[in-house]
C-alpha cells in the first residue's frame, strides 16, 4: 500500500496546473455532451418536479396549510413551499443518475481506463462530482425558467444568485453520495434496489414535502428520522438561501456530510484498500 502511495505521489509531482486543467476540462466537457445526448434525461429530470408542482401541490393546497416559519415571513402557498424541496429533487435524482452512469462505465470499462490515468484518483473522482455538479445546477434552473410563469420565484431577483451556492454544495454531497454507492452496486440491475431504498426514503423522510412541524404532531420518531436526514439540512439550505438568508445548521451538516461521502468514495474507489479491492 505505501509502495503505491509513494508511486502515486511521484507520478502526480511531474504534474503541472495546465495539465490538472486539461484533464479537469475534459471530464466536464465528456459529461456534458452525455448530458446533450441524453435528452430524455433532462426531460426526465423536469418532469417528476412539475408533476408534484401541478398537480399534486394542486391537490393538497388546501389539506397542508403552511404556518408562518423561517425563512417565510408570511402565509405561502404550498408549491411556494415545495419548491426548494423539488429542486432537491432534481439533484438527488441527478446524483443517483450519476450513480448509474458510473456503473454501466464501469461494467463497459471506460471507467477503468479513466481510474488508470497517472493522474490521481481522487482528482479525477472529484473532477467527475463537479461535472455532475454542474449539470444538476443546470436542471435547476431550467426548472426555475419554468416555475417563474406560474409566479414560483424568491422574493427579489437577488434570490436566484444567493441560491447559487447552495445549489452546488447541495449537489456536491448528494454527487458524492451517488459516487460512494456506485461503488456497492455491482451490475446495472441493481440499481432499482437503489431506488427503493435510498432515493424515496430520504426524500420523503424530509421536509421537502411537508413542514417537520407538522410530522412531529403525527410522529415524534418519524420528526427525529427527518432531523437526521442529510436532506432536509439540503433542503432547508436551499430554501433560506433562495430567500437571501444563511441556516449555518444546514450549511454544516451539507459541507460535513460532503466531505465523508466523497472521502468515502475515495476510499471505495482505492484498487489496493477499498471495496474494489474486495471483490477482486
Amino acid at each position: 500500500m505505501s509502495g503505491t502511495t509513494s508511486m502515486e505521489a511521484r507520478q502526480s509531482a511531474g504534474f503541472t496546473a495546465r495539465q490538472y486543467a486539461v484533464c479537469f476540462g475534459g471530464i466536464v466537457w465528456r459529461e456534458a455532451l452525455r448530458f446533450a445526448h441524453q435528452r430524455e434525461r433532462f426531460v426526465s429530470a423536469l418532469v417528476r418536479p412539475l408533476v408534484w408542482l401541478f398537480i399534486f401541490a394542486a391537490g393538497f393546497r388546501q389539506a397542508l396549510g403552511i404556518s408562518i416559519i423561517p425563512p417565510y415571513e408570511t402565509y405561502v402557498l404550498y408549491e411556494v413551499y415545495i419548491t426548494p424541496g423539488l429542486m432537491a429533487m432534481i439533484q438527488l435524482f441527478n446524483g443517483m443518475q450519476s450513480s448509474l452512469s458510473m456503473v454501466y462505465d464501469r461494467e463497459m470499462g471506460n471507467m477503468r481506463t479513466m481510474l488508470v490515468s497517472p493522474l490521481p484518483r481522487w482528482f479525477i473522482l472529484v473532477s467527475k462530482l463537479a461535472a455532475g455538479a454542474a449539470v444538476s445546477v443546470a436542471q435547476v434552473y431550467a426548472y426555475l425558467l419554468i416555475a417563474y410563469f406560474w409566479d414560483i420565484e424568491p422574493p427579489t431577483w437577488w434570490g436566484y444568485l444567493t441560491v447559487l451556492p447552495a445549489l452546488v454544495l447541495v449537489g456536491l454531497m448528494l454527487g458524492a453520495l451517488g459516487m460512494l454507492l456506485s461503488s456497492l452496486i455491482k451490475q446495472l440491475e441493481n440499481f432499482a434496489g437503489v431506488m427503493n431504498f435510498v432515493i424515496f426514503p430520504m426524500f420523503f423522510a424530509s421536509s421537502a414535502l411537508y413542514p417537520l412541524w407538522r410530522v412531529r404532531e403525527s410522529s415524534p420518531f418519524l420528526y427525529r428520522v427527518c432531523e437526521a436526514n442529510p436532506f432536509t439540512h439540503a433542503v432547508e439550505l436551499i430554501r433560506f438561501s433562495f430567500y437571501g438568508k444563511f441556516d449555518p445548521l444546514s450549511f454544516a451538516v451539507v459541507l460535513g456530510c460532503a466531505i465523508v461521502f466523497l472521502g468515502a468514495a475515495i476510499i471505495a474507489y482505492d484498487p489496493s484498500r477499498g471495496l474494489l479491492a474486495m471483490r477482486g
